[in-house]
């Protein structure tokens, strides 16, 4: 009976705690795209002004989606601006309640997304 009890808490944290990553994962996830899309918005005012085509500021893009992270409370993030995409990564821990009992603590989650200026 005490083996099927444990058994059974172990499902049920797989439910609940797995559960939580997921939504943890997919609330990263865009996020980090949100982030990008940010990044993405910091366009080169001054060669679009001389005709040129549009293209990303890397300085801008990188601190604003830098920023945008920030503010939501991302401490392990890294961005790489360049003046045709910027790409948005971060990872984050999520605690979990019932799989502590069997010694899993927390789970590690990471998320990407690139963006691109719109050309059109």
């Amino acid at each position: 009976m005490i083996g099927f009890a444990v058994v059974l808490m172990a499902c049920a944290g797989l439910v609940i705690d797995g559960g939580n990553a997921l939504n943890a994962r997919m609330k990263l996830a865009d996020d980090v795209e949100q982030a990008a899309r940010v990044g993405a918005n910091q366009i080169d005012l001054d060669a679009l002004r001389a005709g040129d085509a549009v293209s990303i500021d890397p300085a801008a893009a990188d601190a604003e989606a830098r920023g945008y992270l920030a503010a939501l409370g991302y401490s392990r993030a890294g961005v790489t601006a360049t003046t045709d995409t910027v790409s948005v990564t971060a990872e984050d821990t999520v605690p979990t309640a019932l799989l502590q009992l069997v010694g899993i603590s927390t789970f590690d989650i990471s998320a990407s997304a690139t963006a691109q200026a719109a050309t059109e």
